[in-house]
């Protein structure tokens, strides 16, 4: 590569970044529209834009690969040749290469050139000659993906520019002095409860006002769409069914729903598990889904919406669904539950299994599945974002996985309990409903203390017995808590109301317990420990005598 000002490459790798994205998604939409000539027209600008942003940089790997699939996708735009699925597999081949070449540039590496036999081929194909098909090397894996990208080109609107690109650190920085802010702010509000002052009162009122709206604008800065992550799925649900001799079709649904940039981000890689899973577990062979009635082709669907201050991502497919019987005798064959253990759970309970380390339903193991491990990772990762994942399968219809995230991990909206002259955060988004606990004694179901709310069973967890506190007799209260498709009630001391709060990471030697997410300054600027309400379930399940009442 030539001398070239660092801001101008590191403009070329946003840039070409971008486009490459894109083309994933418009090779696949252009593939099933091969008579689409404004998708042909993209494809061909997107390539050629990449090559005349990588010759002024003196890329010529880069350069020789884009300039061989551009003149052949010229001719294609000229009708001198035809789109068959060659075409489409070259080109899927030089956008994983590319992929590949953009990674190392970022990582200021050399450029190894493309396979020979590709640009071969691609030349071969434009020539309207025929050729054998280059073997998938290195080049066809799956690629790294470039570290973080900044929201969008700047876009300008006649002499004036209408947006400015950040860097990344500097909003990070914003957010944190917001954050600090908004604890200032609670501890004030605090102290005019206190002292009562009216001149005292008029000003936090305001100041609270003026920080709420700092603290959504800061906010506004680092969201960004879903689809930065949907638009790299159809290349892939594409190549993932062509390798499983399968025939699918993804359909992507509210790509622009806003998330924190971090959170996009996050949430990639346990897209990528659900979206492939989806593809190989749920969606059937073609010949055993018109036995079936069905037609050949499977449909996925991945979609996003706002929920209040949380995003729902959900993955469905109409495969052949989830059998609980099967999962139930999986878990015992593996080792995972033993038959007693196993014969207690209810259908939704079965579900959940497919989240244990090891477990795996999958008879051989391929390069996409069937070594027991994804699954597991896809619900620790969930739960480190505070979200949580929900599944809802039927037998021959298919499966839906839907992940709950926050708008934002910055600053967590908590309800604020207090026991044994502790505060601790619950996540507002798991509360369902806080109620007085009743004068009558709980019941109690395989030794688990239950109370009846409502015609439904409500376990009941007692907070004091789960930290190893002694047992209170007066005051306490129940908050309802949603965990995926369970509910189970909490018994604190007392309920001090709602507070924001600014997540800050447990100590290294502590993260992991059981139950924990992480630790908070809250109004009084005291300590608060933030529960993991997903942690404290899973010790519900598990027959904790920790649980019960002391």
């Amino acid at each position: 590569m030539s001398a070239v000002s660092p801001d101008i490459a590191a403009d070329f790798l946003v840039e070409a970044g971008e486009i490459l994205e894109r083309l994933g998604e418009q090779l696949v939409q252009l593939e099933q529209a091969a008579d689409d000539k404004g998708l042909l027209n993209a494809v061909f600008r997107g390539f050629h834009t990449i090559k005349g942003g990588a010759g002024f940089l003196g890329l010529v790997p880069m350069v020789e690969l884009c300039h061989a699939l551009e003149d052949a996708f010229d001719k294609a735009r000229e009708g001198k040749i035809l789109l068959d699925d060659d075409a489409f597999d070259y080109a899927q081949r030089c956008h994983d290469t590319l992929s590949v070449q953009m990674a190392a540039l970022g990582a200021g590496q050399p450029l190894e050139p493309a396979d020979p036999d590709l640009i071969a081929a691609i030349k071969a194909w434009a020539s309207g000659q025929t050729t054998t098909k280059p073997a998938k090397g290195a080049a066809a894996k799956a690629a790294p993906k470039p570290g973080a990208k900044p929201a969008g080109p700047a876009k300008t609107g006649g002499d004036t520019e209408q947006t400015v690109r950040v860097d990344t650190k500097r909003l990070d920085a914003i957010v944190n002095l917001t954050g600090e802010l908004v604890l200032a702010r609670n501890r004030l509000k605090v102290l005019r409860d206190k002292l009562k002052d009216e001149d005292l009162h008029r000003a936090v009122t305001a100041l609270d006002h003026a920080t709420a709206r700092l603290q959504g604008s800061v906010m506004r800065t680092r969201m960004q769409p879903v689809s930065r992550v949907f638009q790299r799925f159809p290349k892939m649900a594409r190549d993932v069914a062509r390798q499983l001799d399968k025939q699918v079709e993804l359909t992507l649904e509210g790509a622009e729903t806003e998330l924190d940039r971090n959170l996009v981000e996050a949430l990639a890689d346990p897209l990528v598990h659900l979206v492939r899973n989806a593809i190989d577990h749920g969606v059937e062979r073609p010949a055993v889904r018109e036995a079936a009635g069905k037609n050949p082709m499977g449909q996925v669907f991945l979609s996003a919406r706002q929920e209040g201050d949380a995003v729902a991502i959900e993955i469905r497919d109409d495969g052949g669904g989830m059998d609980p019987e099967k999962l139930r005798a999986k878990a015992v064959e593996k080792g995972l539950l033993t038959p007693e253990a196993a014969a207690r759970l209810g259908a939704e309970e079965c579900f959940q299994l497919i989240f244990m380390p090891g477990f795996s339903t999958k008879v051989e193991v391929t390069d996409i599945s069937g070594r027991g491990v994804g699954m597991d990772v896809v619900q620790s990762k969930i739960r480190e974002l505070s979200g949580q994942i929900q599944i809802q399968s039927e037998l021959g219809q298919g499966s839906r996985f839907t992940i709950k995230v926050p708008l934002t991990l910055a600053i967590l909206p908590t309800l604020l309990v207090r026991v044994a002259d502790t505060s601790y955060a619950l996540p507002l988004g798991r509360v369902v409903e806080v109620l007085p606990m009743p004068q009558r004694k709980p019941d109690y179901v395989d030794g688990q203390p239950v109370l009846d709310l409502r015609s439904n069973t409500l376990p009941l967890v007692w907070l004091r017995a789960w930290l190893r506190v002694p047992p209170c007799e007066n005051g306490e209260v129940i908050v309802v808590l949603q965990t995926g498709d369970f509910r189970y009630g909490l018994v604190v001391d007392q309920v001090r109301g709602r507070e924001e709060v600014v997540i800050k990471a447990l100590p290294k030697r502590v993260r992991g317990l059981l139950g924990y997410a992480g630790a908070t300054l809250i109004g009084d600027g005291s300590l608060a420990l933030i529960l993991d309400v997903d942690g404290i379930q899973r010790s519900v399940s598990s027959g904790n005598n920790r649980l019960k009442r002391a």
